[in-house]
């Protein structure tokens, strides 16, 4: 019987402004080089910019977005006889979270162009609307996961 991976318990820090959990763990995904005032100033500008642009509250919109890209089913990998398959999976919800801010975070990075905190407010209006790069991501796993869904009973 093969070993399993030890969880380790993880403790979120809440942002600072809003005293949100969610917030606290997108600004860590966006963290580079441990600088979270940086993190913290880019997301909080990107509320600002949203709530200009729209009239509603940059948190609203948020998670309002990170509900639409959070996948229901992904992909995982099944080794059965020699052959590799791409097994369908319900995603938990922690899981569903971490892969929403990890899309969301990529669609902002791809985009050409402007300043961070204007390409993520532009993705996260996108995203709130279930339009956007972050949005077509989940459907493409979620498009996946429906193709092989031959598959689920090696799961």
């Amino acid at each position: 019987m093969p070993r399993k991976k030890r969880k380790y318990s993880k403790y979120w820090k809440a942002d600072s402004h809003y005293g949100n959990f969610l917030v606290g763990r997108f600004v860590g995904c966006i963290m580079k080089n441990g600088k979270r005032s940086v993190a913290e100033k880019l997301v909080y500008d990107s509320f600002e910019i949203i709530r200009q642009r729209t009239g509603k509250g940059g948190l609203n919109v948020f998670e309002q977005a990170i509900k639409n890209i959070s996948p229901f089913l992904e992909l995982k990998s099944r080794r059965v006889g020699g052959a590799n398959y791409q097994v369908p999976v319900q995603v938990t919800g922690e899981r569903r979270q971490t892969l929403a801010m990890r899309w969301l975070k990529e669609a902002c990075q791809k985009r050409k162009g402007k300043r961070m905190a204007e390409k993520l407010a532009d993705e996260l209006i996108d995203a709130s609307q279930k339009t956007g790069a972050a949005m077509k991501k989940r459907e493409d796993v979620h498009r996946m996961a429906e193709a092989n869904k031959a598959f689920a009973h090696f799961a």
